[in-house]
């Protein structure tokens, strides 16, 4: 039997998780599950910007883009911290205002999590 670990998520990242397109949902909610038996999805790769143990699952469905961040070494859980859809104006970089929404979350599950 695999050690799984939960995934949890901050209410803000699962309201907007919810508003995902059900295949994009889908494919995340795999890419989660990789993380949380251990593993890494292809389609995961380590978020620059943010000190380490951050995660972006970042898939494209019909012309938009949709990512989903979560953290590995935050407690025991697999943490979901943020999940949109990028609306492009400077190509594949995440947007400022995300990367500060990101750790800003991030911070205070950390202190919530003390």
């Amino acid at each position: 039997m695999r050690n799984t670990r939960p995934i949890s998520w901050l209410k803000a990242a699962r309201r907007d998780f919810a508003e995902f397109p059900d295949d994009v949902q889908s494919d995340m909610l795999d890419a989660l599950t990789i993380a949380a038996e251990g593993g890494k999805s292809d389609k995961a790769k380590p978020f620059k910007g943010v000190e380490g143990g951050l995660f972006e699952v970042a898939l494209k469905y019909r012309g938009d883009a949709f990512r989903t961040l979560y953290a590995v070494k935050i407690g025991n859980d697999i943490w979901v911290i943020h999940a949109f859809q990028k609306k492009s104006k400077s190509g594949i970089k995440t947007p400022q205002m995300e990367v500060d929404l990101i750790r800003e979350r991030l911070k205070r599950l950390k202190e919530a999590l003390q």
